[in-house]
């Protein structure tokens, strides 16, 4: 069975743009998603290679630090 890896927000904003799809094969450090953050645009970035899942999140959503974001199976 594969492991299933959430993917968490480090800073708190909201959500901008989704870079990826459900389904998607993704490497490691790859965009998934760019959060805005007082008024700065942050990547998050997977750990580890593998496909996304699940999003927990839709654009313009807001997302806490620490957040789940995101299900990647490696």
């Amino acid at each position: 069975m594969a492991d299933r890896i959430e993917i968490v927000s480090d800073v708190a904003g909201k959500v901008w743009k989704i870079e990826t799809t459900i389904g998607q094969a993704v490497a490691e450090e790859d965009v998934i998603m760019i959060l805005e953050s007082m008024k700065m645009e942050i990547p998050v970035e997977t750990e580890k290679a593998g496909k996304l899942v699940e999003l927990l999140v839709a654009e313009g959503d807001p997302v806490e630090e620490g957040q789940a974001v995101a299900v990647l199976e490696a």
